[in-house]
């Protein structure tokens, strides 16, 4: 085993910080984090995973070595597609290529998968994107299509490649 999947804890925050606060890895993630990335907006992340409902929210930091490198959820979503969740993941820059997120996301999708009612998770990453592709496919994730310009990142419109892993 490369890594370890684990709750959050309040002292991660430093890790958490350090791992996420590099254009490297943000330029891959949503808008919502923002950048720079401070101590107070990883205590803010922290609480918030905590105190999440674990029937909607899978949130787990990834540890290597004894450090926190990373982070992986699962966001179940809702209405019609409640047994649906959308997989979201992100890997400190330092860490890439080492096998550690294929790990992270085989024990995350067999945990959510054990312990919920969820049938599918997908990932829908950026086209410029074939690293975390290849994680997704890895760990048995099937393409099923193109969503065209489907996100706007960096001033750009990209689109988005969608993936699934049924139960």
């Amino acid at each position: 085993m490369t890594c370890l999947i684990r709750k959050w804890k309040r002292e991660d925050a430093q890790d958490l910080q350090q791992s996420i606060n590099d254009l490297r890895v943000l330029n891959n993630l949503t808008d919502r984090i923002p950048y720079p990335y401070h101590l107070q907006d990883a205590y803010d992340y922290i609480d918030a995973m905590l105190s999440a409902d674990e029937n909607e929210i899978f949130a787990f930091a990834i540890e290597y070595e004894g450090h926190v490198v990373g982070s992986i959820s699962v966001l179940r979503q809702d209405d019609i597609y409640r047994r649906s969740a959308e997989l979201g993941y992100y890997l400190g820059y330092s860490y890439w290529g080492k096998g550690i997120m294929s790990e992270a996301v085989k024990q995350t999708c067999q945990y959510v998968f054990e312990h919920s009612d969820i049938e599918r998770i997908f990932a829908a990453p950026f086209d410029y994107n074939p690293a975390s592709q290849r994680v997704l496919e890895k760990c048995g994730f099937e393409r099923e299509g193109i969503l065209r310009k489907n996100g706007f990142k960096n001033g750009e419109f990209h689109d988005m490649i969608m993936y699934s892993l049924i139960k």
